[in-house]
C-alpha cells in the first residue's frame, strides 16, 4: 500500500477518528477505520493499527475490541468526561448570567468536543440558550483571567468601574477614575461573578461585579490586605451579603414557622442552629449585612417569618415598610 500524504500524522489522526467516531454505543470495523484515515491522506495496514491501539493505552485511551457475528468492531472504552457530566457543564454555561450569549455558544461548542460526534448530536437537541438576561460585557471572560493573573502574581490591579444609566448605557463611576485594589478571590454568587478585594483607601474588604469592570491592568505594587484575608471565610461572606450589596453586618434573630426551615437551610447551610420556641415555631441567629435587599427577602417569605432582634434592625424595617407603603397610599 502506498504511503499517504499525511503519513507522519497517522497516530494523531487515528486517535482523532476513534475519539470522534466511536463511543460505548458506536463502533467501527477495521475497514471503516482505514477508510476514515484515508480521508486524512493516511494509508495504513491492519497490523500497524493494532500496534497503535496498544500505544494509545499509554495515553489513557483504551480501545475495546468486540466481535459481532463475523465482523470485529472497535470503540473507545471511556473518556475524561461522561455524557452526563458534559450535559452538566453545558447547563452551567447556559445558566451563567455573566457569560454572554456569544461566548456561551463558543464555550458549548468546545465542550461538545469532549464527546463523540454521535453524543454531540444528543447535546445539540437539548441546547437552548433562552432570552434570560445575560451580561453584555463580552470582556468578562478575559477579566476573570486578568484577575487570576494578579492574584497568582500577588499584585494589585487598576480598572474602571461602570454602572447602567436610564438610557441603558454603561457609564463610568466616580468620573471615570481608576479604582486600585488588591484582589484576593473570585466569587460566583446569584448568577454573577464578583471580585473580592481589599481597598487600601478605606481599609475595607469590598466586592465588585466583574462584568462592570473594564480596562483592567495588573500593577507592579504588591497586594495589601494579607492580615484581613488570613482568616477570611468566603462562605460566611457570601451568606451574609444578600445580592452582594454592602451593609452593616449584624447578628439578627429570626423567628419562623417550622415548615419554613428549608428556606434558611438553603440560604445559610446546614450548620445553622435552630432554637425551638414552641411546638410550631423556632428561631435562629445569623450574621446579616443589613440592606433593603435583606428586607425585601424577609417580605418575600410572608407572615410565617419575623425579625425578633436587635431592636434597631426591627425599627429600621418598620421605617422601611412605612416609606414603602406611602408610595401606594
Amino acid at each position: 500500500m502506498s504511503r499517504g500524504s499525511n503519513q507522519k500524522f497517522k497516530f494523531t489522526y487515528l486517535m482523532k477518528v476513534m475519539l470522534e467516531k466511536t463511543d460505548d454505543e458506536h463502533s467501527l470495523t477495521m475497514p471503516q477505520i482505514l477508510e476514515e484515515l484515508y480521508k486524512y491522506g493516511v494509508s495504513a495496514e491492519r497490523k500497524s493499527i493494532y500496534e497503535d491501539f496498544k500505544d494509545m493505552a499509554n495515553f489513557g485511551i483504551e480501545i475495546i475490541k468486540e466481535q459481532k457475528g463475523r465482523e470485529t468492531f472497535y470503540h473507545i472504552a471511556g473518556r475524561d468526561f461522561e455524557l452526563a457530566e458534559v450535559k452538566l457543564l453545558i447547563d452551567a454555561v447556559q445558566s451563567a448570567k455573566f457569560i454572554t450569549q456569544k461566548k456561551s455558544k463558543t464555550l458549548i461548542s468546545k465542550v461538545k468536543g469532549f464527546v463523540s460526534e454521535h453524543q454531540a448530536k444528543q447535546l445539540q437537541r437539548q441546547i437552548f440558550i433562552n432570552d434570560r438576561v445575560k451580561t453584555m460585557n463580552e470582556s468578562v471572560y478575559y477579566n476573570v483571567d486578568d484577575i487570576h493573573t494578579a492574584i497568582n502574581q500577588n499584585k494589585k490591579i487598576k480598572f474602571k468601574y461602570y454602572k447602567w444609566d436610564i438610557n441603558k448605557k454603561l457609564i463610568e463611576r466616580h468620573g471615570g477614575i481608576y479604582f486600585v485594589v488588591s484582589p484576593w478571590a473570585l466569587l460566583w454568587d446569584d448568577e454573577n461573578y464578583y471580585m473580592i478585594a481589599f481597598d487600601d483607601w478605606d481599609k475595607k474588604i469590598k466586592h465588585y461585579r466583574v462584568d462592570k469592570m473594564m480596562y483592567i491592568e495588573v500593577c507592579n505594587d504588591e497586594r495589601a490586605g494579607k492580615d484581613e484575608f488570613k482568616n477570611f471565610d468566603m462562605a460566611k461572606y457570601s451568606k451574609a451579603t444578600f445580592g452582594m450589596y454592602h451593609g452593616e453586618k449584624t447578628k439578627v434573630c429570626i423567628r419562623f414557622a417550622n415548615h419554613m426551615c428549608g428556606v434558611f437551610i438553603d440560604r445559610f447551610g446546614k450548620d445553622i442552629i435552630f432554637i425551638s420556641k414552641d411546638e410550631n415555631h423556632s428561631e435562629l441567629v445569623v450574621d446579616i449585612n443589613i440592606s433593603p435587599q435583606f428586607f425585601g427577602w424577609i417580605f418575600s417569605l410572608g407572615n410565617d417569618v419575623e425579625i425578633i432582634s436587635p431592636r434597631e434592625v426591627v425599627d429600621e424595617l418598620r421605617e422601611y415598610t412605612k416609606e414603602f407603603i406611602k408610595k401606594y397610599e
